[in-house]
C-alpha cells in the first residue's frame, strides 16, 4: 500500500456531512498524523483541488472539500444511472437473442466494460465488469472510437504501435463504422467469436456507451445476424430515448 496516499485519502475521510470545515490542527489530531505531514499532504490535495483552504483570518485557516471530487462524483453518478437505465433493457435483449450483451464506455484512452449480461450458452467470453480494453479491440471499443472528436482519436493512434494495428486500417475502419451505424468485429477478442455494437446517445445526442453483442460467429450469420442486428439497433435506441434522446 502506498502510504502517501493511504495518508492522503485518510484526511479526506474525515471530512462528513456534520464536518464540512476543518483546521490543519483538527485533521492531525484526528488522523494522530505530524501537522508537517498533514501540512504537505494538503498542499498536494489544495493544489489539485481535492480540497480548498478558507482563511478567515491570520489565525483561523480551515480546509474544504474540493470540486475536484464533485466532478469525480457527478462522473461515478452518471455512469450508475446509465447501467440502471440500460439493465432492465440489456436483460430484455439476451431474453430474445440469446446472447451476451455488454455496456462499454469510454474511460481515458481505454474502454471499459460496465455492465455484462450472460446468456444460457455455454460460451463463456473473456469479458468481466471492470474490464479495459483498447480502443482499437472488439466492436464496442471501436464504435466508441468512430465517434470521438477527431482531435481524441488523433491522441489514440499515436498510441498504436504498427504491429497492433496499422493506423490507416483501423481510420477506414471508423469511417465505415460511422457511415453504417454500427461496428462488426470477428475474432478480435475471442477466437470464433462476433461482436456486434451499436451507440447509445444522451440528450444532447453525444455517444455515452456502446451497447456490445457477443456470441460464436456460427449464430452470427445469415437471417441470425440480420436478427441480431435489428433487435441490437432496436435496444440501443429504447436506451437513448430513456436517456433523452430524440434524434
Amino acid at each position: 500500500m502506498n502510504q502517501s496516499v493511504h495518508k492522503a485519502l485518510k484526511l479526506l475521510d474525515q471530512f462528513t456531512e456534520d464536518t464540512k470545515e476543518l483546521t490543519l490542527k483538527e485533521l492531525a489530531e484526528q488522523t494522530n498524523m505530524p501537522k508537517p505531514t498533514v501540512y504537505r499532504l494538503l498542499t498536494t490535495l489544495e493544489a489539485r483541488n481535492y480540497v480548498y483552504k478558507i482563511k478567515r483570518n491570520d489565525h483561523d485557516s480551515r480546509y474544504r472539500l474540493g470540486l475536484k471530487l464533485l466532478e469525480l462524483g457527478s462522473l461515478v453518478s452518471s455512469h450508475m444511472q446509465l447501467r440502471e437505465i440500460a439493465r432492465p433493457f440489456m436483460e430484455q435483449l439476451v431474453g430474445d437473442i440469446n446472447e451476451v450483451v455488454h455496456l462499454v464506455i469510454v474511460n481515458h484512452s481505454q474502454a471499459t466494460y460496465i455492465e455484462k449480461v450472460e446468456s444460457t450458452r455455454a460460451l463463456r467470453l473473456h469479458t468481466r465488469i471492470g474490464k479495459t480494453l483498447p480502443l482499437y479491440i472488439g466492436s464496442g471499443p471501436k464504435l466508441l472510437l468512430a465517434y470521438l472528436e477527431e482531435e481524441a482519436q488523433a491522441a489514440i493512434f499515436e498510441q498504436i504501435h504498427p504491429a497492433d494495428k496499422r493506423p490507416e486500417t483501423l481510420k477506414k475502419e471508423l469511417q465505415q463504422i460511422r457511415r453504417q451505424g454500427y461496428a462488426l468485429s470477428i475474432s478480435e477478442q475471442d477466437p470464433d467469436t462476433t461482436g456486434l455494437s451499436f451507440p447509445i446517445k444522451n440528450h444532447t445526442g453525444e455517444v455515452v456507451a456502446a451497447l456490445a453483442v457477443s456470441g460464436l460467429s456460427s449464430y452470427f450469420e445469415g437471417e441470425g445476424l440480420t436478427d441480431i442486428k435489428e433487435k441490437t439497433r432496436q435496444t440501443a435506441e429504447r436506451i437513448s430515448a430513456k436517456l433523452g434522446y430524440t434524434g
